[in-house]
């Protein structure tokens, strides 16, 4: 079944609305109440698309935050069966802080399409046009940049590679300087991470580490969309999440996960809406008169075209908001 055109512009309106929703919290140092202002906000706006949607990768259960849950059924229940991944909020703590590189992301696909996460920890490899196809995460990670290097025609004190500001990345992060390699490191925003080196005005190169698998996902439907590539492999810590790969059908639990393993071969659409500013969208911006200003970008596998939608927003006549702004600064 074909995905719809008309699905695309349904879709940043979701975004669209979960994003103006949680900006009002951006550096309010709370982002429990900025993920469920999204979070309720993105169902709220899924009750007016035309799809028979089900939730497969909700938001982050490592957060504790609220969630849209797996297997929630969204959409008006006419249209096409769509597996939905989403993340109304991807960069709760960077909202909390008034950091860059929150958005909200939404990603859906023809039934059975999309793979199933597990909120647990995923090892990744994410580049562009240039490296898709060319590099693979099971080689240790100085081969890696020693290939991207002579691929890119780049010596490697050229090289950018992004990656999550985290202990367990320490040795990674020793020998990448090694090579002389250059680090753009992440406080948060995994899928923003992942999805920059398809992106030319990002300056970055590739992305490696770990981060969420829900996230992996997420940023491999919009690399699809990109002409990029995302390679992942999942880090169950335990035996209770290595049983809840098998119960969610993974089989061999830290096998290589390659696109088709994790968006199919068929058709994707991927949205997403800033909410504060990243490398290829700006954030929610007030107007005066009661109005903000959204960038959104929503992108289809199929077509491989990439829209960019900067709108501007009567608050007034978003009762929903007006009553969500009402309820936050009141209570």
């Amino acid at each position: 079944m074909k995905l719809e055109r008309e699905l695309s512009l349904e879709i940043v309106r979701v975004t669209e609305l979960a994003a103006l929703a949680s900006a009002p919290w951006t550096g309010l140092g709370d982002k429990n109440n900025a993920d469920e202002a999204a979070t309720e906000a993105m169902r709220e706006m899924f009750d007016s698309v035309s799809m028979k949607g089900t939730v497969v990768i909700g938001e982050g259960e490592m957060d504790e935050s609220p969630m849209l849950y797996i297997g929630e059924q969204v959409g008006t229940g006419q249209g096409p069966e769509l597996d939905v991944a989403v993340d109304p909020l991807e960069g709760t703590e960077l909202v909390a802080k008034g950091f860059n590189n929150a958005m909200s992301v939404i990603a859906v696909a023809n039934k059975g399409n999309l793979l199933h996460a597990p909120d647990m920890y995923m090892e990744k490899l994410a580049v562009g046009p240039a490296l898709a196809g060319k590099l693979s995460l099971i080689d240790p990670i100085d081969v890696t940049l020693r290939k991207a290097s002579q691929l890119l025609s780049k010596p490697l004190h050229e090289l950018t590679v992004t990656i999550l500001d985290r202990t367990r990345h320490q040795r990674i992060i020793e020998q990448v300087r090694e090579l002389g390699v250059r680090i753009k490191f992440l406080t948060a925003g995994d899928v923003a991470g992942a999805i920059a080196p398809a992106f030319p005005e990002a300056g970055v190169d590739m992305y490696i580490g770990s981060g969420g698998a829900p996230e992996g996902v997420l940023a491999a439907a919009a690399l699809r969309c990109l002409s990029g590539e995302l390679q992942g492999r999942l880090m169950p810590e335990d035996s209770l999440q290595e049983q809840r790969c098998l119960s969610m059908g993974l089989t061999d639990p830290r096998k290589l996960l390659t696109m088709e393993d994790m968006i199919g071969n068929g058709d994707v659409i991927f949205a997403a809406t800033g909410v504060t500013p990243s490398d290829f969208l700006n954030g929610v911006r007030y107007l005066p008169n009661q109005r903000a200003e959204t960038y959104s970008m929503v992108m289809r596998a199929q077509t491989k075209t990439i829209r960019f939608i900067h709108s501007i927003h009567d608050l007034a006549m978003k009762p929903y908001l007006q009553k969500q702004m009402q309820e936050q600064f009141t209570s």
